[in-house]
């Protein structure tokens, strides 16, 4: 039997005793406005158990061998990571992804944000927002892509404050609520590929509306709008080539002076270079596995690692025990560990010694193919492993790439040692002391208490402010 249940006017009133993302009917009422509805909570009446597993997302309550969804500190794990990224954001602040739930929180409290005083403030741009919210559907779906994209992110902080939920992955208009990714870019990337969205399945959006967000991406033109740079294809040395034909890069290295890329998180990418994308077993099928509550089955929104219950993930479609799946998962993740850390640590001396080069008064010219293979190395090193499933969603392609990243890193050093020996450069370059990320920020010149200390002003003043606004506005 179904079993009304109303949610409040303005939004949808709709019964469902089964799950809207596997495609199952339900009893409804007619859709009373056509509107994006971001606060997530409106959605609590009407769809009880995907609610509360959504909510399950501000749990973090597991670890793997290899991550969780515990807000684990990659510099002071890695402090190589610091060097690598001497010049970017990334190099003063990186932690491993929460849950959901604290898509705002951790974009707030993160330090590459910066700490903007007033709405015209702060290093970054509104498209910092657009996979954190369901907030950005409901204004680009009102104000339209040109005017959310422009400004800075803290034009904008008293709107976007609900964190990722039903909008982003759910058309809030239709009485059924069906799966709809809701960024414009994931449409346009789509349609390079010669895979417009409207030839897409039910069974390819339980995938894409995690692709909207899970991927790689660059910010474009003055506006800084957000672009996925699939022209080419999705495969790392394909979006490599694009990123080389337009001529962009993300920052100057600080040390070596490479023009470089700092990979996103492609994982609809990788995903499809795997055995699972291949044979199209959805990002759904494996991270919001279908569970059953007195009788109703439901689809489980608390998106975390299958690993956390394989039973529910993995052996509903594999006959092997756990203990046999969690040791091949491992195994390869193993080996993928130890070919990134053998890619990173050719990458440290690389750009080490494109500094030596350059003090020893290397010019331009001499410089360029070097700077090219460090550019190469490191983009292809960071596209394996900046989605953090990719050693599980395709192990073969990633050790495919790191590979090539060792190699190209290590043809970088030859051709800088080659220069170094002709300005009289002969011995190694020394490594600075990288056990820790605080000597190897400190090596960088970086002043954490002060950056930690606007941090903590902003946090104090600014998003309260925020905060206050919206809900005045009843925007939360």
């Amino acid at each position: 039997m179904f079993r009304m249940r109303s949610i409040p006017k303005g939004i949808l009133s709709i019964a469902l005793t089964t799950a809207f993302i596997t495609g199952s009917t339900a009893a409804v009422t007619a859709s009373e406005t056509a509107t994006v509805e971001s606060r997530n909570e409106q959605f609590r009446e009407g769809f009880p158990r995907q609610f509360e597993s959504w909510h399950q997302t501000s749990e973090m309550d597991f670890n793997s061998k290899y991550l969780g969804n515990t807000p684990d500190d990659m510099l002071k794990k890695d402090p190589r990571l610091v060097v690598l990224w001497a010049g970017y954001a990334f190099a003063r602040d990186y932690n491993a992804p929460r849950g959901h739930m604290y898509a705002i929180t951790d974009l707030r409290n993160t330090l590459r944000t910066g700490s903007p005083t007033g709405p015209n403030d702060g290093p970054m741009p509104n498209a910092c927002w657009t996979c954190k919210s369901p907030d950005v559907t409901r204004l680009i779906s009102t104000i339209g892509s040109d005017e959310f994209f422009t400004g800075k992110l803290a034009s904008k902080g008293s709107e976007i404050v609900n964190p990722i939920g039903c909008a982003d992955c759910h058309d809030t208009s239709k009485d059924l609520m069906p799966l709809k990714a809701g960024r414009p870019h994931l449409n346009d990337a789509l349609a390079a590929l010669g895979r417009p969205m409207e030839k897409m399945t039910h069974q390819d959006n339980k995938s894409l509306v995690c692709a909207q967000c899970h991927n790689e991406y660059y910010f474009s033109g003055e506006k800084k709008s957000v672009v996925l740079p699939w022209a080419n294809g999705i495969k790392g040395e394909q979006i490599e080539a694009y990123y080389d034909n337009i001529g962009f890069s993300d920052w100057t290295h600080a040390l070596s002076r490479a023009p470089m890329l700092k990979a996103q998180h492609p994982g609809w990418e990788i995903w499809q270079q795997g055995v699972h994308g291949r044979n199209n077993v959805s990002c759904v099928d494996c991270h919001m596995p279908k569970r059953s509550d007195k009788g109703v089955t439901f689809t489980d929104h608390r998106v975390v690692s299958p690993l956390r219950d394989v039973k529910a993930t993995c052996q509903s479609c594999h006959s092997q025990d756990e203990q046999y799946l969690l040791d091949v998962t491992y195994a390869r993740q193993d080996q993928v560990e130890e070919i990134k850390l053998k890619a990173e640590d050719l990458l440290v001396r690389a750009h080490l010694e494109a500094k030596a080069a350059w003090d020893a008064g290397a010019n331009t010219e001499e410089m360029k193919k070097a700077l090219t293979l460090i550019r190469h190395a490191q983009w292809r090193w960071d596209f394996s492993i900046a989605s953090h499933g990719a050693s599980f969603h395709a192990p073969e392609e990633v050790l495919r790439l790191l590979g090539t990243s060792v190699e190209k890193a290590g043809e970088a050093r030859v051709k800088l040692t080659r220069l170094l020996a002709r300005y009289g450069i002969t011995e190694e370059i020394p490594v600075p002391d990288l056990s820790s990320k605080e000597k190897a920020q400190a090596y960088l010149g970086f002043d954490m208490k002060k950056l930690k200390a606007e941090k903590k002003v902003f946090l104090e003043t600014l998003v309260p402010q925020w905060d206050a606004e919206a809900k005045a506005k009843g925007r939360l």
